[in-house]
């Protein structure tokens, strides 16, 4: 009704104002007496027409809130009307024809200026010009939506003694009924807002009345809906996705979070981002695109594993919909284990981890998929050189219930038949997974989410040893509202990660190696609101181990390798969590959190005991204790959350956080990078728990209107009860691991800069981290004291790291994307010198990690051109055409040295040597 009300004000402005400004006659302005105490602002106005003449003309929307608070006595008109509107957007304006125009922003003009029919005052003319715009609709109010247009009656009338209700609801996407993470819903006045969770939930506390609420997103068309908020109630929204001339990229789903978020440390990506950037063999990988963040890197190519901030790879939680995912990657890392047809959105916790994750020491990747279109049946996929995907959706009950199921493979064995070598044509190389969700609203009040995951590897190098590898998640969750300020999620979880190792070549000594982990949790997580400016988040978690550290059988009856076995570990990790979100003021933001986390390993199993006080050696051991089912060995302790946000303008602000983890599961590896083979042990009576502390802080700025975000962080963490490894130690079928690894303790601090474009025909970002991770062994139980109990760089200490991510738009159909990486070598160990010893050579080590390898650096560029754009056709379709490593960088991946002819060589291995190009079809209907 908005734009009939400026209609006719309008009007009622040029009959008044222009026809008669000429020769109306000035009136005195009336005087006014009376005692206003919380006076709303119609009674306000209905008591000034009872004691004048003069009509009044106003939005009432847009006066619904405002009380008025004044003892006048005999005072002109104007200046009751001033003093009431003093401290709002509202500006009166009194015509000579006693009626009075209120509106927001800028009062109007009762009368044109004598000079105007001449021209002779420009500026009154521009003025003028104001005028009109005022009153003449803007495109978007010409054509409202019928939901725009409608009020929308919430609560019940006359229930309501406090002055303020809650609203609550979900927004969904109008097209395909999922979900909407991040929009922001509000109203303007008073300033009122929130953000819509995981489950596209919010919750708003208002003032009783009148309001015009407003929704946007970064993607999506702005929304408004006029409500009537009698008492507490419920509004869901649909909200259409905006189509622009150019196509924007998205990279965080609010333009302001850089500033007014409470997280820092945390950086999120939008599936659409994701696919900007190119990667080896045309598959969009969110693994890759994590490693170009700042603060997170890689021990070198073809490696998925990450380094987060100082931590090993085994330090970072990976979800996939609240399920661990112990192996993210396919064929030894050059594919992740995510469908990106199947995603929806990926965040990174670096730090300011909430309350409700733990178990890790690092960082936190949170991955989310889609639920399905709830409207009507769809599909998407690719078909490149080496890899096919395809995705199917669509509704069970229309609106209600949907289904998602995605599958990839992989063909890449006819490549490794081009290879010249004639051993490589006997090699094989595949994977394949497959992803299924489904979503179901049994109610208003009742949600159920069910997520299935399964992937399955299988590689053999040059006919000799052959590996396979399998990870099975699955995750069920049920979400319940009490009430519009209170909501709970029930979630159980189930994660199952195995490999084994075979070689059939030689009889003699073929044999299997397997390893197995199961892990099952459930967790009760409770969401309250008590109003729009405080959250309170609280639950309980159990999580229950169980894992194969190894078994070894021999593949014939003529094998020589005898059957080992190592013991099965157990154990039971829960935890409580409770944290406290509140906006102090506009400016000011904090939030507390605790977790107290308790670990029981369990048996039965058999633990070895050593001298104490001395190294932990085969000949220190002492006894062998034999327990039981129940606990063996418990550790727990408080995990403690704190962050803080400071508004310095509109414009920018400064956070700081401080975090405690624990993390009691351990990842067994003699390699620098993750790899499909490592282990997992988990802490007992000989093996503790890691515990790390870290805290940092941060400016933060935007600029041209949010459209670019800088950001600044520093950090500093401290590590101990990590493990590290003796010289020489054995990993695989030790029945004593404790005797090879060591107690070591580390620190980690370092400086990320950022700036990021995130819309328009160019867009991305650029990112540089200086950073120090350092390790030192200094523990009485180990046997070997490694650089002298003196600090030593780790495996992935990389200081300086700059990256360059640009996408480049030049029509609707074709985009260019640019990537740009550079990072310090990372360390090694150099053989110096060989002496005589006996009757054979023995060589001379430098200190652990006293040298480095060759910088790295790598440009790729990828050429994306999508069919046209009509609306009604089967199928949408695109190519991308990209060149991974343009340059043909030979970069090393490792350094390593060999002995031949009694002199010691040095080699250098590259994984990817020269530029690789790809094409990749893609399709959607």
């Amino acid at each position: 009704m908005q734009h009939i009300y400026k209609r006719t004000l309008f009007l009622l402005l040029f009959l008044t104002g222009v026809l008669t400004s000429g020769f109306a006659q000035q009136s005195s302005e009336p005087r006014i007496t009376g005692n206003y105490t919380n006076t709303n602002f119609q009674s306000f106005i209905k008591s000034l027409e009872s004691q004048t003449n003069y009509r009044f003309y106003f939005d009432p929307a847009a006066v619904d809130t405002l009380l008025v608070n004044m003892q006048v006595n005999n005072q002109p008109l104007g200046d009751v009307l001033k003093q009431a509107l003093e401290g709002t957007k509202l500006h009166a304006a009194i015509s000579t024809q006693q009626q009075v125009f209120i509106t927001s922003e800028r009062p109007i003009l009762t009368s044109l200026p004598d000079a105007y029919f001449n021209n002779e005052n420009t500026a009154v003319v521009k003025q003028t010009e104001q005028l009109a715009e005022i009153y003449m609709p803007s495109q978007e109010e010409r054509k409202p939506s019928r939901s725009e247009l409608k009020l929308h009656e919430i609560g019940v009338p006359g229930n309501n003694k406090t002055g303020k209700a809650n609203l609550a609801g979900t927004i969904r996407d109008a097209r395909t009924g999922e979900v909407i993470i991040g929009a922001f819903v509000y109203i303007e006045s008073p300033s009122i807002g929130t953000a819509s969770d995981q489950y596209g939930y919010y919750s708003l506390t208002l003032p009783a009345g009148r309001h015009e609420l407003k929704v946007k997103g970064i993607g999506l068309k702005n929304g408004r809906r006029q409500i009537m908020l009698h008492s507490d109630g419920r509004l869901d929204i649909e909200m259409e996705e905006e189509v622009r001339t150019l196509k924007e990229v998205v990279v965080e789903a609010e333009k302001d979070r850089n500033v007014s978020g409470l997280q820092m440390g945390m950086e999120r990506l939008d599936i659409r981002t994701i696919r900007q950037v190119p990667t080896p063999f045309g598959e969009t990988d969110i693994l890759r695109v994590v490693l170009t963040l700042p603060g997170v890197k890689s021990v070198g190519e073809g490696s998925t594993g990450m380094n987060v901030r100082g931590g090993s790879t085994d330090q970072n939680l990976i979800l996939l919909n609240d399920a661990v995912v112990y192996n993210p990657s396919h064929l030894f890392g050059f594919f992740s284990a995510f469908n990106p047809d199947a995603l929806k959105s990926v965040e990174l916790y670096k730090s300011a981890v909430p309350a409700k994750y733990g178990g890790r020491l690092s960082s936190v990747l949170e991955v989310t998929t889609r639920e399905g279109n709830k409207k009507q049946l769809a599909g998407s996929g690719g078909i490149g050189l080496l890899t096919s995907r395809f995705t199917l959706e669509g509704p069970i009950i229309k609106d209600k219930s949907s289904f998602l199921v995605g599958g990839r493979t992989t063909y890449s064995d006819w490549i490794l038949k081009k290879l010249p070598s004639k051993s490589f044509k006997k090699s094989e190389a595949s994977f394949y997974d497959v992803n299924a969700h489904i979503s179901h609203e049994i109610d208003s009040k009742n949600n159920l989410y069910f997520t299935g995951y399964l992937s399955k590897d299988r590689f053999k190098l040059a006919g000799d040893t052959l590996y396979r590898y399998n990870n099975q998640n699955a995750s069920i969750k049920w979400k319940h509202n009490f009430h519009n300020k209170l909501y709970s999620v029930v979630t159980g979880t189930y994660s199952h990660y195995s490999y084994d190792i075979s070689n059939e070549e030689n009889e003699v000594n073929a044999a299997t190696m397997k390893f197995g982990l199961n892990q099952a949790s459930a967790q009760l997580d409770f969401n309250y609101f008590p109003n729009s400016n405080h959250t309170l988040d609280f639950g309980v978690s159990s999580i229950m181990y169980e894992v194969n550290p190894g078994t070894l059988t021999g593949n014939s009856t003529e094998s020589l390798i005898k059957e080992d076995k190592l013991q099965t570990e157990k154990a039971v990790e829960t935890a409580f969590f409770i944290s406290d979100k509140i906006d102090v003021s506009q400016r000011l933001s904090l939030s507390v959190g605790l977790r107290y986390s308790i670990f029981n390993a369990l048996g039965p199993r058999e633990v070895f005991s050593y001298t104490p006080g001395v190294p932990k050696t085969i000949n220190t051991i002492t006894d062998t204790l034999t327990h039981g089912s129940g606990p063996i060995a418990t550790y727990h302790g408080p995990e403690f959350r704190f962050s803080a946000r400071f508004g310095l303008t509109d414009n920018s602000s400064v956070k700081a956080s401080y975090n405690r983890l624990r993390q009691y599961v351990h990842m067994l590896s003699n390699t620098a990078s993750m790899s499909p083979t490592d282990t997992w042990k988990l802490s007992d009576e000989n093996v503790k728990p890691q515990v790390g502390d870290q805290v940092a802080l941060g400016y933060y700025r935007n600029l041209r209107a949010n459209t670019i975000e800088f950001s600044a962080e520093g950090y500093y963490k401290w590590m101990k009860d990590f493990l590290d490894y003796r010289s020489g130690a054995s990993i695989i079928m030790n029945h004593h691991i404790e005797t090879d690894v060591a107690n070591a303790e580390g620190k980690a601090y370092g400086v990320e800069l950022m700036l990021k474009k995130a819309s328009g025909k160019l867009n991305g970002w650029v990112s540089y981290t200086y950073s120090r991770t350092l390790v030192r062994v200094d523990d009485e139980t180990t046997s070997e004291i490694i650089n002298n109990g003196n600090w030593y760089p780790s495996n992935f200490d990389k200081p300086h790291d700059f990256t360059l991510i640009g996408n480049y738009r030049f029509s609707q159909r074709f985009s260019t994307s640019l990537n740009f990486t550079y990072n310090t070598g990372r360390p090694i160990t150099l053989p110096l010198a060989k002496y005589h010893d006996g009757n054979s050579y023995r060589i001379i080590y430098s200190d652990r990690n006293e040298y480095r390898i060759p910088d790295y650096y790598r440009v790729d560029m990828a050429l994306n051109i999508e069919g046209n754009h009509k609306v009604r056709k089967l199928a949408h379709s695109s190519w991308t055409v990209s060149v991974y490593n343009l340059t043909g960088r030979k970069n090393p991946y490792s350094v390593y040295f060999k002995s031949e002819n009694g002199k010691i060589r040095g080699y250098k291995m590259s994984i990817f040597g020269q530029p690789i190009p790809t094409v990749t079809y893609n399709f959607k209907f």
